[in-house]
């Protein structure tokens, strides 16, 4: 029997300011079967997804889709709908104070004359409780749902608008084994019932147990797209990662110290879902002079980790030591954290690591402001002098240091970032992502500027999406999974392909 081609993308191509997000994808969907999309963080897998569905609407790419051999020009997301392409993003779209029959119905309501019929819609609601095997009533709040559930929810959703082909972003990232389980089985059961799926995902065991074929998508680009057959970890790991690591990271001999920084036993809680651990038996250190990276994919829960030691600014339920030069250390609060010298630089810079508004001199000296102040008076004279100085040893491209940092482009935002930490004369600098939307020259700059404190006998933490990075940069590396270390790896040990498998699974 001839296998029926439900979906075609040709040749899509999108391209965002100064960034092609994707170069002439093409995707082919047989009808009934699960099909897996593959790829690192950013390789555009989500944004594929979104161009399908029209939340990237009709002529902000290029390229052609095909639904049941129809040409598709959606202009939203609602004209997908109809044809019965239903997406669900990673963060789940649920209205938590409504109840899970009035989020099903949401914008499909139940309705005569204009009057929505309750009985009709908590009828609806059961019968397609029943179809996702979730034993829950209608009028049950979603706030009062675990997050396994809402995402039960949310198919429930989807069937109830008739779906054919139905889009799963990350569906398992926030559940727990038991509760990947039994949605993994839904989408087994969905396929014999005919529905069709995509589903975006880092699992690789999780591929393996309910995908009929990978497209594997790399740096914007679709590699190749494999059957049953060939659906090994292996093979799937190899095509996302394969590409050649050339001489993109300065030359360092490290002269690595001693112990000087200790987390033992360190767990915490999501702050909004308590029942969720974002850090489980947490123990790892850092050596004087020692750069050492945290791989993982997104969820594993790095930054959580990050965050949660650094003045406890995420996270519930927090317990575990710290134990700095020797002795524990009560890290409570950010400005605790950073007299104890420690600084944290964020991924999101515009959010928590800068000041827009204000000019470079005044971000410099924001994290320690008592080094130019006597009593309670800032020194601008040497506040300037502070900050110039910066601004020729990390080569931050401006005529002065008056000028705003908003102004400035995302490399040298960077770099004023660093300027600020460095400023509060950290021991232990935990750097989020730090290359994260900067051009290569950039990057090479600010790599430069790490094994300079890491020679001046600071410990450096790096948390990094991109595996290449974490090998070119770090001296050993902890690999986490779901909020777990599942692996340490030496430098010299240190393979693409190994610290994938460490991250695509969970501890063991």
């Amino acid at each position: 029997m001839m296998k029926q081609v439900i979906l075609e993308m040709k040749n899509i191509t999108k391209e965002f300011p100064g960034v092609k997000a994707l170069d002439d994808v093409s995707l082919q969907v047989i009808q009934g079967e699960i099909h897996a999309l593959c790829g690192e963080n950013g390789a555009g897998k989500s944004t594929l997804m979104k161009v399908l569905s029209g939340v990237y609407p009709f002529g902000t790419y290029e390229g052609d889709i095909l639904f049941q051999n129809k040409r598709c020009e959606f202009k939203d997301i609602r004209q997908s709908e109809q044809l019965g392409i239903v997406i669900i993003h990673q963060e789940l779209a649920l209205i938590p104070e409504l109840s899970i029959a009035e989020n099903i119905f949401l914008g499909n309501e139940q309705a005569n004359k204009g009057v929505i019929d309750w009985n009709e819609t908590k009828r609806k609601t059961i019968e397609l409780l029943k179809k996702v095997g979730l034993n829950e009533s209608p009028d049950t709040l979603i706030s009062d749902i675990g997050v396994g559930k809402q995402q039960l929810v949310e198919i429930a959703k989807a069937l109830s608008k008739d779906v054919k082909l139905l889009i799963l972003d990350e569906p398992t990232a926030a559940l727990n084994e038991n509760d990947s389980e039994n949605l993994l089985e839904l989408l087994l059961e969905l396929r014999k019932q005919g529905i069709t799926a995509i589903i975006i995902s880092h699992k690789l065991n999780e591929i393996k147990k309910v995908a009929n074929s990978v497209t594997i998508i790399r740096d914007g680009q679709s590699i190749e797209t494999i059957g049953t057959a060939d659906i090994t970890e292996d093979r799937i790991i190899r095509g996302m990662v394969g590409r050649s690591l050339s001489n993109r990271y300065p030359d360092r001999k490290p002269n690595i110290g001693e112990i000087f920084f200790e987390v033992k036993n360190w767990n915490a809680y999501h702050p909004l879902h308590g029942d969720r651990q974002i850090a489980k038996d947490i123990n790892f250190h850092v050596k004087r002079g020692e750069i050492v990276g945290i791989a993982g994919l997104m969820g594993a829960g790095r930054t959580e980790l990050a965050m949660s030691i650094f003045g406890k600014s995420y996270g519930k339920k927090i317990s575990g030591e710290v134990i700095k030069d020797g002795k524990q250390v009560q890290l409570t609060d950010v400005s605790k954290a950073i007299n104890q010298g420690i600084a944290y630089v964020s991924e999101d810079r515009k959010e928590y690591g800068l000041i827009l508004m204000d000019d470079i001199k005044q971000n410099i000296t924001l994290a320690k402001l008592e080094k130019i102040t006597k009593r309670q008076v800032i020194n601008e004279y040497e506040e300037y002098a502070e900050a110039e100085n910066y601004r020729k040893r990390m080569n931050i491209k401006t005529p002065t240091v008056t000028q705003t940092v908003g102004n400035l482009s995302g490399g040298n935002q960077q770099k004023v970032v660093l300027s600020k930490w460095m400023f509060s004369e950290p021991d232990l600098l935990i750097l989020d992502e730090p290359t994260r939307g900067i051009d290569v020259g950039a990057k090479y700059e600010i790599y430069t500027i790490i094994n300079q404190l890491a020679d001046q006998g600071k410990g450096i933490l790096i948390i990094s999406s991109e595996l290449p990075e974490i090998i070119g940069m770090c001296d050993r590396i902890y690999v986490m999974s779901e909020g777990e270390i599942t692996g340490e790896v030496s430098q010299e040990n240190a393979t693409q392909e190994t610290l994938m498998k460490y991250m695509t699974n969970s501890k063991g």
